[in-house]
Order: C-alpha cells, then structure tokens, then sequence
C-alpha cells in the first residue's frame, strides 16, 4: 500500500539532490575552514590575473604617452602607487568571498541537515512498515 507522505517526501528529496543537492554535498564534504580557504585562494589567485589584464589595458591603452612619460615618472612612486592598488583590491576581492562563502557554507550544511533529518523521517516510515507485517510471536 502506498504511503502519501512517504511518496511526497521522496519526490521532495529527489528532487533535492538532483538540483542544489549536488552543490550542497559538494560544500558539505569539507570542513568550515578547508571550504573558505580553498575558495579566498582560488579568489586571490583569480583577482591578480584580473588585476593584471587590467593593469596591462591601461598600459596599452596609451602606450605611446606612457612610454614618454617614463623617463619623467619616479619609477619607485609609480611602483609603489600600484603595488597599493593591487594590496587593496585583492584584499578586498578577498574579504568579500569570505563573506560569502561563509554565507554559502552555512546555507549548505543547514540545507543538508534537513535532507538528512528527511531521510532518517523517511527511514523510520520503512521502519514502521516492517515492523507493522510482522506477525506477533507466541
């Protein structure tokens, strides 16, 4: 005989694990700390070549008029300038993937502790199944 609730919690679960459940699991097999570092290093890595590709445009921009200002620029000052920019924009590209892959993390681990509060409900409906065919010992 079938079960309502047991089919519609199936089909809610299926349909968990075949969307943002693959997502979740993945996030959830790793530790808080593991997951955020793994995530602020593919971040900062990602932001220099970005700040790079950036840095280069501007240059090749104009790269007449800075060639000839060269010779005029303290290089020093003009090395320092943008060492600075690069220090500030990488951390701060780097604190806000922090943040939210914090948000991430947290919304995962609570989204997979109701898939497995869902399973062990679904657990305990074969549970009582069984034990309901069972025929009474004498």
């Amino acid at each position: 005989m079938l079960n309502e609730e047991r089919v519609i919690l199936m089909t809610q679960m299926a349909s968990y694990e075949s969307g943002e459940g693959k997502k979740n699991v993945k996030i959830g097999n790793y530790f808080r700390s593991d997951y955020i570092a793994i995530q602020v290093l593919k971040s900062v890595v990602c932001g220099t070549i970005a700040f790079g590709i950036i840095f280069a445009l501007y240059i090749f921009y104009d790269f007449e008029v800075f060639m000839q200002e060269l010779y005029k620029m303290d290089l020093l000052a003009f090395a320092k300038s943008v060492l600075i920019k690069y220090a500030v924009s990488i951390v701060a590209y780097g604190l806000l993937t922090y943040i939210i892959c914090t948000y991430r993390y947290s919304k995962a681990k609570n989204s997979l502790k109701c898939y497995y509060h869902n399973l062990k409900k679904l657990g305990s409906f074969y549970g009582d199944e069984n034990t309901r065919r069972q025929k009474p010992r004498r």
